[in-house]
């Protein structure tokens, strides 16, 4: 691929800015448990996530879940060439639990590589909206275990409990992404309740109508996620996705009463109720989108590595340099990066997925004081300059588009507050600088100005 090409590809992969698909940091409720508090502070100090998205779903390379849903046809069934009717796609669609055979899964693996690449915590898709269960669930035969299914004879036929076990052996973290939807039991898209069998995201039936059918469908919910609090051993973030269930749009499935009761179980629980706001969204979570400013409350902003969620067959991804400059931005907004991976359906991870990963961890095993247990720091983000502050030293990331880029003699930094020292992470200390009306011009040593390629970013260490 020419240079051209790659910047071409890479500006279709950027990040679209501003507020897109989260709650406003106005609608969130700070817990008064110091022990959730204490825990919201770990979360802060994490700042890279592996987020993955995986079911049988895999095996097609698209969109997950969304083409069983009718009213979404016009957008999540692009990819599907298939000549067939809405009807039949569904009944494929669920059927692909028979042919679902990831024998190439190495949980170690997975949790050996994103431990070494600077990764700190797990956020997997225990259940996505099409219902189906990478664990081993009494609640349905939907599952990775399932009789169905021919990987349920294999060794880590419990996915979940094999990968959690994996990632929290290597000291990473545990977020549990659960859909509060499911779009295969019959207590929520019921058959012929109605006329037609036109499906949505929601239920097939009013649960004001129907509150007996509705119960049935608030006790399996409830069943799934202490399957998973009580058999699954420490899990730090409930994350559940599919806002539009929740107590606001006749859809109330008690949400609080099953996370007070898991955190009967694990105290130290975090729950994530997507969109919804209020006590139990504990993080604020935007999806494939950065905030336009700091945040001041916890949030993880979820993006993929490629272009989809879940695995797509010749994918697109971004480069490593996109990649790290997304997670400083995020930081210096306040937030962490769940990095999504879509795993293959035979269960591995694609090559180029792992090669992002192994990119991003030998910049991090340099630069990652700057990014770890950071906080804020004004002015956060301005240009091509970012701001993280750690124990009274502030970090200033200078970045660089592309590795044409020139670079210069002296560095702009934006910084009016005091600096008595300034370092080069990864290079030489106490640079010479000098005051100008808009901040600092910081004079770069000789080996970075003669280099042959521009740096992600040159950062720096400015001691007060």
């Amino acid at each position: 691929m020419s240079e051209k090409e790659q910047a071409i590809a890479e500006s279709e992969e950027a990040v679209e800015q501003g507020v897109h698909n989260y709650s406003s940091e106005e609608s969130w409720v700070k817990p008064e448990d110091p022990l959730l508090l204490e825990r919201l502070e770990w979360f802060k100090d994490q700042k890279l996530g592996l987020m993955m998205h995986w079911g049988p779903y895999s095996q097609l390379g698209l969109v997950e879940s969304w083409a069983l849903s009718d009213e979404d046809g016009d957008w999540s069934r692009d990819g599907i060439d298939w000549d067939i009717d809405s009807e039949e796609l569904k009944r494929q669609y669920f059927a692909l639990n028979k042919t679902f055979n990831p024998l190439r899964f190495q949980p170690e693996l997975w949790a050996e590589l994103a431990a070494e690449n600077g990764f700190k915590y797990l956020n997997f898709t225990t259940k996505h909206h099409d219902g189906f269960c990478m664990w081993d669930t009494r609640t349905t035969d939907y599952r990775i275990t399932g009789q169905e299914c021919p990987f349920h004879t294999h060794k880590h036929a419990d996915i979940v409990k094999h990968l959690f076990n994996s990632f929290r052996d290597k000291g990473l973290g545990i977020s549990a992404y659960f859909s509060k939807a499911d779009w295969h039991t019959p207590y929520y898209w019921t058959p012929g309740i109605r006329p037609d069998t036109k499906t949505s995201r929601g239920p097939s039936y009013d649960p004001m109508e129907y509150p007996w059918l509705w119960e049935k469908f608030v006790q399996f919910t409830h069943e799934q996620i202490m399957e998973l609090m009580t058999n699954y051993g420490r899990i730090d973030v409930l994350w559940l996705d599919a806002g539009w269930v929740n107590d606001y749009r006749k859809q109330n499935i008690r949400l609080g009463e099953v996370v007070e009761k898991a955190r009967e179980i694990q105290p130290w629980l975090l729950s994530a109720d997507r969109t919804v706001g209020g006590p139990y969204e504990n993080l604020i979570t935007p999806e494939q989108t950065l905030p336009e400013r700091a945040l001041h409350v916890p949030w993880e902003s979820c993006i993929t590595m490629g272009t989809s969620f879940s695995f797509r067959y010749e994918d697109r991804y971004k480069s490593v340099r996109q990649l790290i400059q997304l997670l400083i931005e995020i930081v210096a907004k306040g937030g962490n990066l769940a990095l999504n991976i879509g795993p293959q359906p035979d269960g591995r991870l694609p090559e180029t997925a792992i090669a992002r990963m192994k990119g991003m961890g030998k910049w991090l095993n340099v630069y990652g004081e700057a990014i770890y247990g950071t906080r804020v720091c004004e002015p956060y983000s301005e240009g091509n300059t970012c701001f993280t502050q750690k124990n009274g030293v502030v970090y200033a990331f200078y970045l660089y588009k592309d590795a044409n880029e020139q670079v210069p003699e002296e560095i702009l930094i934006p910084w009016n507050g005091e600096a008595g020292s300034i370092d080069l992470v990864g290079g030489e200390e106490r640079l010479a600088y000098r005051r100008t009306e808009s901040g600092i011009a910081i004079r770069l040593p000789e080996t970075e100005r003669s280099a042959k390629e521009a740096p992600i970013a040159h950062v720096f260490r400015i001691h007060a």
